[in-house]
């Protein structure tokens, strides 16, 4: 049925009236439920996002276990016995001979520790004067003769290595100037330590190359 109303300028339908608010409020509903629908799925975690990880452990021998293996490239010390400190040490000097125009001395490292330890590579090795030790000439150089092995010792064993001293009277005054050392300064194979035994032996103290020392070898071996 329709119905009139009279009122400001003219005649207006109620029914349309009354259609038109009932379309509007139909569409205010549908953009309300699109927008409440649109901060739903916006704000809910992302179910990839926060599930988790659904990878299996590495099996052993893949390459994510083999890249945190330890690396087969250590040193031997480096998985066995720990390398003999000097306080582990006494170090003694052995026999000696004498051969063109050169002495052979051998030094000795014998383990006085209750542990096993290890030498590895050359003493290092330089004749010193009367203290405060002050250094005469060059260090010893590393000789090639003698292999590099790693020494193991059990307590009580020994190990040794060779110098060889150059006699400074093979080179003349001006380039050597020969000067009486008083001891010898040892440092045992990788120690920052030094032991002092007396050595009044005579060398350059210019910079002449009269001194020669061998890797550790096992035992408390001889002269070369």
């Amino acid at each position: 049925m329709w119905r009139h109303e009279i009122g400001g300028t003219g005649v207006f339908p109620r029914v349309e009236r009354s259609r038109n608010g009932i379309r509007g409020t139909a569409a205010a509903l549908i953009v309300l439920a699109s927008v409440a629908g649109c901060s739903s799925s916006s704000s809910s975690p992302s179910t990839s996002a926060s599930s988790p990880s659904t990878s299996s452990p590495a099996a052993p021998g893949s390459n994510t276990a083999s890249a945190t293996a330890p690396a087969s490239s250590l040193s031997p010390a480096a998985t066995g016995p720990s390398p003999c400190a000097t306080s582990d040490l006494n170090v003694s000097l052995g026999p000696s001979n004498g051969a063109a125009g050169s002495v052979y001395q051998t030094i000795v490292f014998t383990n006085r520790s209750s542990a096993t330890c290890t030498l590895y590579g050359y003493p290092g090795v330089s004749l010193v004067s009367a203290p405060p030790y002050s250094q005469i000439g060059l260090a010893a150089q590393r000789g090639s003769t003698t292999p590099v092995k790693l020494i193991t010792l059990a307590s009580g064993a020994t190990a040794s290595a060779v110098l060889q001293v150059v006699d400074a009277l093979n080179f003349g005054s001006a380039t050597c100037s020969p000067t009486k050392a008083a001891f010898l300064r040892i440092y045992p194979p990788n120690q920052t330590a030094p032991v002092y035994l007396a050595d009044a032996a005579e060398v350059c103290a210019q910079p002449v190359q009269t001194l020669f020392i061998s890797a550790v070898q096992a035992g408390s071996g001889g002269t070369s």
